[in-house]
């Protein structure tokens, strides 16, 4: 698989709304006593596109770098 052409800025982002909406609706079927199951698989798909991002990008991400790889996201969507 050729991942040099894989947006890994896109990946990234994605992988981070997915958790930032799947986390809280964990947390919240633990409290109401229900099964996980949505959350899990929400939290298992955002683990997987992030660690597809830091793999596929040569060298990486740093932490730093997170906040302008979603700006650039944004902004390309706000353009487009």
């Amino acid at each position: 698989m050729d991942l040099s052409s894989i947006d890994t800025d896109l990946l990234l982002t994605i992988g981070l709304g997915i958790a930032i909406f799947a986390i809280p609706a964990a947390i919240s079927a633990f409290s109401d006593g229900r099964p996980p199951r949505a959350a899990t698989f929400g939290i298992v798909v955002a683990v997987a596109l992030i660690l597809l991002a830091f793999l596929a990008r040569p060298g990486g991400y740093t932490l730093e770098m997170v906040p302008e790889a979603v700006a650039r996201v944004l902004a390309r969507v706000i353009n487009y």
